[in-house]
């Protein structure tokens, strides 16, 4: 306990290839930290895109979010702003502003941090555990009609919209 009566945090180490691992619409996500790790302050993702993946149109109502480019390119799509991003960029998508992305040719790797923490519920119910730290095998599964309105109800339940 703190002196003024909240939980301590403890220190938390992921070492490189560990956090829980989880296939995500055609990507690798690993997740680093969890708002449970952070008193609900942040949380912390490592992603991995194939070459020319999209992130449709979407909206976070609860949280912003920023994007470290770790490997490769992404075009972002922030409102009516457009970013160019490359290994080493950092990218800002405040909360309440529609955004995208597009990965180059070569794939990337990339974080996703959030403020506050929470996203990990919704990569949760929306991914399947991941057999491997690959990405995963096979063409991306194209979402039908009803699997995207599945979707758009489990997002929203979480404080984002998804905007197709």
């Amino acid at each position: 306990m703190t002196q003024h009566g909240e939980m301590a945090l403890a220190p938390v180490k992921v070492p490189q290839g560990e956090g829980e691992a989880r296939w995500w619409f055609g990507a690798l996500a690993e997740i680093k930290a969890t708002a449970a790790d952070t008193g609900g302050l942040m949380s912390i993702v490592e992603v991995t895109e194939p070459p020319g993946s999209e992130a449709p149109l979407h909206v976070h109502h609860r949280d912003d979010e920023g994007f470290w480019v770790l490997e490769g390119e992404v075009t972002f799509q922030v409102g009516d702003t457009t970013i160019e991003a490359a290994a080493g960029d950092y990218v800002f998508g405040p909360r309440d502003i529609p955004h995208r992305f597009t990965v180059g040719e070569r794939g990337c790797r990339m974080l996703f941090i959030l403020v506050p923490g929470g996203i990990e519920d919704v990569i949760r119910a929306t991914s399947e555990p991941a057999a491997a730290r690959t990405l995963p095998p096979g063409p991306a599964h194209e979402p039908s009609a009803e699997e995207i309105e599945q979707i758009k109800a489990i997002v929203k339940e979480h404080g984002y919209e998804l905007l197709i």
